[in-house]
């Protein structure tokens, strides 16, 4: 069995037609490929239960759960059959996993307080607010014969691994066996004549009124007497007693698998081990804090799980420490379950898991694997800081100590006390000559073997790892035979505004006048004070009950004589709740490629006893309503800083609001920091301000352009020697900004090169003088026309070029290196005119291409 807490929609919803997302194994005919090595697991980031085949640590099968995030969900699960029950709605939901089907639905109180339980074929549905233990058949969830009735306030409701239900009474101090009835042959039919769950054991574990945690054996239970601090097991009818030495309370895991049954107690960070009437170990678990989870046995180890750290230690059968397993990594809650031979970890708020099989062998599980509901799991909040860490002392006082004289009896109730940074154990009642202890969530004491005509005086105080704290005294009580009847019956109202109103007839004085009513509370597992009332009613304050817990409520009348009644039937179940809180973790971000548009996300708000339906966003004047924790809020301003509201709604109505500012993109601006240049080309450097959007930048002059970096650009095939101005221009969702630098490329020059050959007329050829071609000649065209000449350059004649043309093709020969081309070259002579390149060399390796073409 398993009875986790999870978090899922409503079930009806969200399997209903198939109206789920199913990956690996996926079509019905192959769902029935169940093995038995697997378990369901929950992520609450996606929504989705995943089945983890055990052997070889994958998912095989995964079920979406659409528009259905963040409610409580508790879960049955057999290798045939799962049920589900949403705690927001109290729904049960039967699916058949041979077909992926929702089979049946029956609704229960919402809220904690009502479990469902699930053995083979048996089901049971356990409202332990009303101690009533009803058997479903899981295939139609039709009651199965009568139920078995408990008094109020009951606790565990698990199989043992024999098939039996074991159901803890702390206002009787027991703990008792429910078998199942043999289910009908037809789902949904009435069972053979008399057959229904029977109460088959019951055994005497603790004294009455005492705190009890229960968990379940392969055969038998174990309970732990929170109040007395001692652990009773018991198998084949046998009761055995282990005594512990604890400073704090301990806490059990819902099922223990094997002999050995550990008890944590998280206040001191140890694990306390029994077997049978002894403890047989105890070890300290690393690290800090008292978020420990109840320690597993598994496989001759122990696992416990630390929440504030998503880390989980093993122990050997000597609590030595052999392993330590990452887990989630992270603060949130931690789920170990021993199922199909295998320990199964799953943290759910994580993506991943880990299987543990019966060699201790840890490996990890990727419940999204296959990116089956698209992209990566959501980023990852950063934990919050851890809480500092309160003073520690006694406990205080309890409140408001009263009693109500019955016959030979009087009832003392009381308020909890401060427990001033250690966790109450439990409370201590004196008067009368006796001395009880009560369970810390046990607020309530009958005392009896009073004598009628005598007056009492009680005083309560409560205990913690620090000790005793101070005593309070009750009202003076004299018990009498003369007690009002119990009002008739009582309805209880859970009102929108976090009150609960309890009303109930006027009770019988039998003679005398009854003053006032008192009104007690019972939950699972406990029962405390709710008020006292002169009237037929009770407004219970808001934020005094529990929200999203159930209640159920007995009152008792008093008389004018101080002598109360015996207590009221117990009225229906309510489940307190008012509006929900502000969400949390609310942030508000630049969508950088959309104008005018900012992206809004936030943890989900505590519902406060109802679901939250929708979340409200408001924004510059723009209100939309989402049921996602995340929404895009556009059509506003650029470079606009707004201020964003989000509140949760249920049915209670709006809740507090959470506010941030964001902004929207603006037009970048850009600022130019500085500028060079060599002869044909212009660098700039600058910054630009991107407005919260992603820039792209460019530079442009002189006709050519440049883009890429958003820092430094270079704009080439510009004019050696000329002035430019560069415009940089950077662009984002929301426009475009421009700055501009003003820069001159710088000059080029070439050397008029004629060089006299050796022999003959070789030896005057670039000589001025000698008529005909002499090279270094200068003309208006890249042509060698005379008309055309406009001078002639010294051999050695430095010239500022400018660009470069294609003409006439000129060889130097011999006057030059050989040197021949096309190319003439526009340079400063004049004006500006052409030399053949022939006879130009230009400065810095003589390479033409450096220049523009004219």
């Amino acid at each position: 069995m398993r009875g986790g807490l999870v978090t899922i929609g409503t079930v009806a919803a969200l399997l209903a037609a198939m109206g789920l997302t199913v990956l690996g194994l996926g079509a019905a005919d192959n769902a029935v490929a169940n093995y038995d090595a697997s378990s369901w697991l929950w992520s609450t980031s996606r929504s989705e239960l995943a089945r983890v085949n055990g052997v070889t640590a994958r998912v095989d099968t995964r079920m979406e759960v659409p528009g259905g995030r963040r409610h409580q969900m508790q879960v049955a699960q057999t290798d045939r059959l799962l049920i589900l029950r949403d705690l927001n709605t109290g729904q049960v939901s039967s699916l058949d996993l041979a077909t992926l089907q929702i089979t049946a639905t029956t609704p229960t109180a919402p809220g904690l307080g009502v479990s469902v339980a699930l053995h083979e074929d048996s089901a049971f549905v356990v409202d332990a607010v009303q101690g009533i233990v009803r058997q479903l058949d899981p295939r139609s969830l039709t009651p199965v014969g009568e139920p078995v009735r408990y008094p109020p306030g009951i606790t565990g409701g698990a199989f043992d691994g024999t098939g039996k239900l074991w159901v803890a009474v702390p206002s009787e101090g027991t703990v008792s066996a429910v078998t199942a009835a043999e289910l009908p042959a037809t789902p949904g039919a009435a069972p053979p004549a008399g057959l229904s769950p029977k109460r088959v054991e019951t055994y005497e574990v603790a004294e009455p009124a005492h705190e009890l945690v229960v968990s379940t054996l392969d055969e038998g239970v174990a309970v732990l007497d929170r109040t007395s601090t001692s652990l009773v097991t018991v198998r084949a009818g046998r009761t055995l007693r282990a005594d512990l030495t604890t400073t704090a309370p301990g806490s059990l895991p819902a099922r223990t698998s094997g002999p050995q049954v550990p008890v944590t107690v998280a206040g001191e960070r140890k694990v306390h081990v029994v077997r049978d009437s002894a403890e047989v170990q105890r070890f300290t678990v690393p690290g800090a804090g008292e978020r420990l989870s109840p320690a597993v046995a598994w496989a001759g180890r122990f696992y416990c799980a630390d929440e504030n750290t998503g880390t989980v230690y093993s122990f050997d059968a000597n609590g030595q420490l052999v392993d330590t397993i990452k887990g989630s990594g992270r603060p949130g809650p931690m789920e170990l379950e021993v199922r199909e031979n295998h320990l199964f970890i799953n943290p759910p708020n994580s993506s991943t898991a880990q299987v543990v099989d019966d060699r201790n062998q840890v490996r990890e599980v990727n419940k999204y694997a296959n990116d089956v509901l698209g992209g990566d799991p959501p980023p990852v909040a950063p934990p919050p800081p851890p809480p500092k860490k309160p003073k520690v002392g006694k406990p205080g006082a309890p409140r408001a100590v009263t009693a109500a004289a019955g016959n030979a009896s009087a009832r003392v109730s009381w308020q909890a006390a401060a427990s001033n940074g250690a966790e109450i154990t439990r409370y201590v009642v004196e008067g009368a000559g006796q001395r009880h202890e009560v369970g810390a969530n046990q607020r309530a004491l009958e005392i009896t073997g009073l004598t009628n005509g005598e007056t009492y005086t009680f005083a309560v105080h409560a205990v913690n790892a620090k000790g005793d704290g101070p005593a309070r005294k009750s009202n003076p009580v004299t018990p009498t035979a003369a007690v009002p009847d119990p009002p008739a019956s009582v309805t209880a109202e859970a009102r929108p505004d976090g009150t609960v109103l309890v009303k109930w007839p006027a009770a019988n004085g039998q003679g005398n006048t009854v003053t006032k009513y008192a009104v007690t509370a019972s939950s699972a597992g406990a029962t405390a004070p709710a008020g006292e009332s002169p009237k037929t009613e009770l407004v219970i304050p808001a934020g005094q009950l529990e929200y999203g817990t159930q209640y159920a409520f007995t009152v008792i009348a008093v008389s004018d004589k101080g002598a109360g009644s015996k207590a009221s039937p117990v009225s229906n179940t309510v489940v307190p709740f008012t509006v929900p809180k502000a969400p949390t973790e609310l942030r508000a971000s630049t969508v950088a490629d959309q104008p005018g548009t900012i992206a809004v996300q936030w943890a989900p708000a505590v519902d406060n006893g109802r679901p939250v339906t929708k979340y409200v966003v408001e924004a510059a004047g723009k209100t939309t309503e989402v049921t996602d924790v995340q929404t895009t809020i556009g059509g506003l301003g650029d470079g606009q800083n707004v201020t964003v509201k989000v509140k949760a709604v249920n049915e209670a109505g709006p809740g507090a609001e959470a506010s941030t500012t964001a902004r929207t993109v603006a037009a970048p601006r850009v600022t130019v920091t500085g500028s060079s240049a060599d002869a044909t080309s212009v660098t700039v450097t600058f910054t630009v301000d991107a407005g919260g959007g992603r820039a792209t930048c460019s530079a442009a002059t002189g006709g050519k352009t440049a883009s890429g970096s958003c820092s430094s650009l270079r704009v080439t095939g510009l004019t050696p020697g000329t002035a430019y101005t560069v415009t940089v221009t950077a662009s984002n969702a929301a426009g475009k900004g421009t700055a501009t630098r003003a820069q001159s490329t710088d000059a080029l020059y070439g050397i008029a090169t004629c060089n006299n050959g050796p022999d003959g007329d070789q030896r005057t050829y670039c000589n001025a003088e000698v008529d005909g071609r002499n090279g270094n000649e200068i003309f208006s065209v890249p042509q060698q026309l005379n008309a055309k000449q406009v001078g002639w350059a010294k051999p050695g004649t430095r010239l500022k070029a400018y660009c470069k043309k294609q003409g006439e093709n000129v060889d130097a020969w011999i006057y030059n290196n050989q040197k021949q081309s096309t190319w003439w070259v526009q340079v400063e002579y004049s004006g500006k005119n052409y030399i053949p390149w022939a006879w130009l060399n230009l400065e810095g390796g003589d390479n033409i291409n450096l220049l523009p073409t004219c």
